[in-house]
C-alpha cells in the first residue's frame, strides 16, 4: 500500500501553514539553487512527478512550456493546485508515480521536488521515468539528502536544556524504510545512499549534470532555526540528461 499521508485532514492542514506552502517557491529554502539547473522550457513538453501545490509546474508554465502534466497522489495537494496554479496548458493527474504509463519518448522534461524518498522502488521508477523521456531529455529532482534520511527520525539530539547537541547518521548503508517524523506526524519514507541515487541514474543511461547539496539562502538566515541548517545537508539537487 502506498502511504498518501497528505490527504489526512491534520497533516495537510500542518503542511498548508509550512512557508514552502504559504509562499511557493520563493518559500522554498533550496529554489534558489534548484532554479539554476532548471532546463530552457520553451515550446518543451514536461512532467512534475509528486507536483503537490503545482507551484513547480506555474513556473515551468510561466517559462515557455508548451504542456504541463502534474501528478500527485494527493487529492488535496491537487485540490489546491487547481486553486493556486492552475494554467491552459497545465493538467493535474492524480495518480501514485509508481502506477503511472506512458509511451515511449513522450516528454521532453521530468522533474520532480521532495518527492522520491516516499517511493520504495527508485531503480524501476528511474527507468520509466528514461523510457518516457525523449533523446537528449532533462531529468531534475530535489530528494531529501542520504545523511538526512540514515537515522530516520530526523530531528536532532538536545541536551537536557533542549539545546541542539548534534545530528544522528547511523546505519547508512542499510536502505529500505524509516519511521520518520514530519510535522509532528510519523511518515514512512526510503532511505537510500548516494551511490543508490547516482549509480541509478548512470547504469539506467543518464548523464550527470549537477549534484547539488544547497546550503540555506543568506536572506533566510533570520529564520529561527535556518543557521542550524549549515550543520548538516538536508536536501539533494540532482539534473541528469538522457543520453
Amino acid at each position: 500500500m502506498k502511504e498518501n499521508k497528505y490527504d489526512n485532514e491534520q497533516f495537510f492542514v500542518k503542511y498548508s501553514q509550512m512557508d514552502r506552502s504559504r509562499k511557493g517557491l520563493s518559500g522554498a529554502g533550496e529554489w534558489h539553487e534548484l532554479q539554476k539547473i532548471l532546463p530552457d522550457f520553451r515550446n518543451k513538453t514536461v512532467l512534475d512527478l509528486g507536483c503537490g501545490y503545482g507551484w513547480h509546474c506555474k513556473y515551468v508554465s510561466d517559462h515557455g512550456a508548451r504542456k504541463v502534466l502534474g501528478t500527485d497522489i494527493s487529492h488535496r495537494m491537487l485540490q489546491t493546485a487547481g486553486e493556486k496554479n492552475s494554467a491552459e496548458n497545465i493538467e493535474y493527474q492524480c495518480t501514485a508515480m509508481e502506477d503511472l504509463d506512458f509511451l515511449p519518448e513522450t516528454f521532453d522534461v521530468v522533474i520532480s521536488s521532495l518527492a522520491f524518498h516516499y517511493v520504495r522502488d527508485f531503480e524501476t521508477l528511474v527507468k520509466n521515468i528514461y523510457r518516457w523521456m525523449k533523446a537528449d531529455g532533462v531529468f531534475v529532482f530535489s530528494v531529501e539528502h542520504p545523511v538526512f534520511t540514515a537515522y530516520g527520525t530526523q530531528d536532532w539530539y538536545y541536551d537536557a536544556e533542549g539545546n541542539i547537541l548534534h545530528f544522528p547518521v547511523d546505519n547508512y548503508y542499510y536502505e529500505g524504510a524509516r519511521d520518520a517524523v514530519f510535522l509532528g506526524e510519523h511518515v514512512i519514507k526510503y532511505h537510500r545512499t548516494l551511490t543508490t541515487y547516482l549509480n541509478t541514474l548512470l547504469q539506467t543511461g543518464f548523464e550527470l549534470q549537477h549534484i547539488i547539496e544547497p546550503q540555506p539562502p543568506e536572506d533566510m538566515m533570520q529564520i529561527p532555526g535556518m543557521k542550524d541548517e549549515m550543520r548538516r545537508p538536508m536536501i539533494l539537487l540532482v539534473a541528469a540528461r538522457k543520453r
